[in-house]
């Protein structure tokens, strides 16, 4: 069964920082491109980064550009999301996914609260 666990989300300020992980199991993770999604409440599924399988090639939202980072560690069978200068509107429920486009299935996500 395919599994993710996010964690690392939190409350911060603008201008803050945050590190997301994600633990993948029930798939050979190192052989997958993996992605982030976000939930905004009252505002559709967005798209953030995605990760080749072999960690050397990024995508980036617009909207994230220049301020997320996304990596992976394939022998951990993790995901990680380095978020700086963080703004209000990332404020989301951030969810890992396997392949590009981030679809279902999802774990239970971590919750990113951004305070201006």
């Amino acid at each position: 069964e395919v599994q993710f666990a996010e964690s690392g989300g939190g409350t911060v300020q603008t201008g803050g920082s945050l590190t997301l992980s994600c633990v993948a199991s029930g798939f050979s993770f190192e052989n997958h491109v993996m992605s982030w999604v976000r939930q905004a409440p009252g505002k559709e599924l967005e798209w953030v980064s995605a990760m080749h399988r072999d960690g050397e090639i990024a995508y980036y939202a617009d909207s994230v550009k220049g301020r997320f980072t996304i990596s992976r560690d394939n022998a951990k069978n993790t995901l990680y999301l380095l978020m700086t200068k963080l703004k209000p509107e990332d404020t989301a429920v951030y969810y890992c996914a396997r392949g590009y486009s981030g679809a279902p299935p999802w774990g239970p996500g971590t919750q990113v609260t951004v305070s201006s």
